[in-house]
């Protein structure tokens, strides 16, 4: 196996870029672009040196299991330098999930700071166990035995599993010039510069905070933190202090920062009640799930530069994009300069241009589109508008069609509530389950829908509303990985009761 550093733009572009700049910057650590190059390269050719193979044989498969730090980043580049598919494992999968991604990717090695988390699930599966120092980090590095063969495409350099709403998570295969493309445009639109500073708040096994986010900046000769959740406010499935998150983004005087509509959320809120906003921010991207067009009303009012994007990992990440000299409430953006997008007779969006390789396992796609499964529009002025998704659309018994992200996104901008899933399938009317937030009444959820369904069309609104039992989760199975309700195992878990309220009978 050989390390090639002048492989892509990235690569290049670390070693180009100004060496004293600070690249990187941990809670206790900070790489210049020299010091990241020289860091990439040496494990890239200790790699090299392990796991040498014949030249026709396909390079072993890496995965990934580290917080966010600057050793993730060098892990992430020295698999790129030398050609070995690396399989980013977030901790907020379940354990079963692990097991599915790496047995499907083939993984044969497994990196992590968080080995006791690892080493009882693989078990017997270990041939050996290493420890090394990178970048300031302890790191365990798991050499595994009887893994099975896997056929990748050609060219596969990251696999980023995607669990969908239904079934194992899919591993979807991707090539540095897919993710390259994503970045490029990202850099360019986003006028991002060496004076940026951009804070990684989603974990870097996101592919929209790999990607858009330290990609572009990397790209650039921006600087970047990579702090882990403890010190930016994250805490499990829906723990947030945003007061903490507020205080990290001003300490490190980040100018562009990648949230959820959640994340947005509870930033406008505490704005909203008197906090400030981050003096050197311009541009917080948003994006993962629909974002309610009165949310984004609420940030423009307080002059947050939030803009709305729009993108899947089936086209490594970003796909449409507002920008400070194109931003349009309600809509996704324009699409990045990369792609076209078109849409089927059923309004589906198709993306051409940049589509993944194929998902693991299964055929490569013949064409260099892909269907998305959402649905919108081109507006008069190029602005892209999704309604929803076409599947999780249902049909009232009245006829009516109701795209449940809709009327969800509304209820979780409410201040009682944080998740909620909508079904009414051949139903006279809808039924919410709702997590609410912490303190939340039952009263005050009851004036929260009543003032949302004085909104709506008669037949999305709200009638009846059900207690969740526990927020929705990945470990729970009713969350994907990015933050997408899964319908079918919210559905089962709350049937009954669901059917109870139809019937008559006392939920």
């Amino acid at each position: 196996m050989t390390v090639n550093f002048t492989r892509n733009a990235l690569l290049q572009a670390v070693r180009r870029n100004h060496p004293e700049q600070i690249a990187l910057h941990g809670t206790d650590i900070s790489l210049t672009y020299a010091e990241l190059a020289t860091a990439v390269s040496r494990l890239a050719e200790a790699w090299a040196a392990q796991t040498g193979r014949p030249q026709a044989a396909q390079p072993a498969t890496i995965g990934l299991a580290v917080e966010n730090h600057p050793a993730w980043i060098v892990l992430d580049l020295a698999a790129m330098a030398c050609s070995m598919p690396l399989v980013p494992l977030p901790f907020f999968f379940s354990r079963e999930q692990w097991l599915h991604a790496m047995q499907d990717a083939g993984v044969s090695i497994l990196v992590t700071d968080q080995p006791q988390l690892f080493e009882p699930l693989l078990a017997d599966n270990i041939s050996s166990c290493s420890q090394f120092e990178l970048a300031g980090k302890t790191l365990t590095q798991f050499a595994l035995r009887q893994v099975d063969q896997v056929k990748l495409p050609d060219g596969t350099a990251k696999i980023t599993y995607t669990s969908g709403t239904t079934g194992n998570p899919k591993g979807v295969c991707l090539s540095n010039e897919n993710m390259l493309n994503v970045a490029s445009a990202i850099t360019a639109v986003t006028e991002v510069s060496p004076a940026d500073r951009h804070l990684s708040v989603l974990p870097l096994a996101t592919l929209l905070e790999n990607v858009a986010g330290v990609y572009a900046s990397l790209l650039a000769g921006a600087s970047c933190y990579l702090l882990p959740n403890h010190e930016t406010g994250l805490s499990g499935a829906v723990g947030l202090d945003i007061r903490k998150l507020l205080a990290t983004l001003e300490d490190t005087q980040a100018s562009t920062v990648i949230f959820t509509p959640e994340l947005l959320h509870a930033l406008v809120v505490c704005i909203e009640s008197g906090a400030s906003i981050p003096g050197h921010l311009r541009f917080l991207a948003v994006g993962g799930a629909s974002v309610s067009p009165a949310l984004l009303e609420r940030a423009n009012k307080l002059q947050i530069p939030v803009y709305e994007g729009y993108g899947l990992s089936e086209c490594a990440s970003v796909v449409a994009l507002n920008i400070p000299s194109g931003n349009k409430a309600g809509s996704a953006g324009k699409p990045l300069p990369h792609i076209q997008l078109s849409f089927t007779h059923e309004h589906e969006i198709v993306v051409n241009g940049n589509a993944y390789l194929g998902y693991v396992g299964q055929e490569q796609p013949r064409h260099n589109i892909v269907h998305t499964g959402d649905i919108g529009e081109l507006d008069a002025d190029g602005y892209l508008i999704i309604t929803g998704r076409k599947k999780n659309i249902f049909i009232t018994s009245f006829g009516r069609n109701v795209s449940p992200e809709w009327v969800e996104r509304e209820l979780k901008i409410t201040p009682c509530i944080v998740q909620a899933a909508l079904f009414g399938e051949a139903k006279p009317w809808n039924v919410a389950i709702i997590v609410p937030r912490p303190a939340a009444t039952e009263q005050q959820i009851n004036d929260a829908i009543q003032a949302l369904n004085a909104r709506l069309p008669d037949y999305a609104r709200i009638s009846r509303w059900i207690l969740a039992d526990a927020p929705f989760s990945a470990r729970n199975r009713q969350l994907t990985s990015n933050g997408r309700n899964r319908r079918d195992a919210i559905l089962l878990h709350y049937q009954d009761r669901i059917n109870a309220l139809y019937e008559g009978i006392s939920a």
